[in-house]
């Protein structure tokens, strides 16, 4: 079942770890897995389940070394968000050119996220 939709928009900000968190330490740990929910092509993640509501990754985007290394740094950068599920945050932002992506946890024992494009609109404050 799919969550119903916000009613309000989600406030996107940083905030700090919890006291006996090291970024750069966590930041070794986590890894990027992706989302068949965001693609309309056959990818690492699996066969293509693009939702209707749902932002579309771009294609070129396909190594997921490459974007686990995107996550890893934006973590050791502290570009991260509440709440924190386990030992993760449930959000991290990377700024990639002119576009800024959020990483959502999608399994907290293993630490692995999905990413997705922002609108400006959506940019998280303080962003480093």
């Amino acid at each position: 079942m799919r969550a119903t939709r916000r009613r309000r928009p989600l406030r996107r900000s940083l905030t700090s770890p919890p006291a006996n968190v090291e970024l750069a330490q966590l930041a070794g740990n986590v890894r990027y897995v992706g989302s068949s929910e965001h693609k309309s092509y056959p990818s690492f993640a699996g066969q293509p389940r693009l939702r209707a509501d749902a932002s579309k990754c771009d294609p070129r985007l396909a190594d997921p070394e490459e974007l686990t290394a995107w996550l890893q740094a934006a973590i050791a950068a502290g570009n991260v968000g509440e709440p924190w599920e386990g030992n993760y945050p449930r959000y991290v932002w990377h700024r990639q050119s002119e576009v800024v992506y959020e990483g959502r946890l999608v399994n907290q024992e293993l630490g692995q996220y999905k990413g997705y494009p922002l609108e400006p609109d959506q940019y998280p404050e303080g962003l480093k």
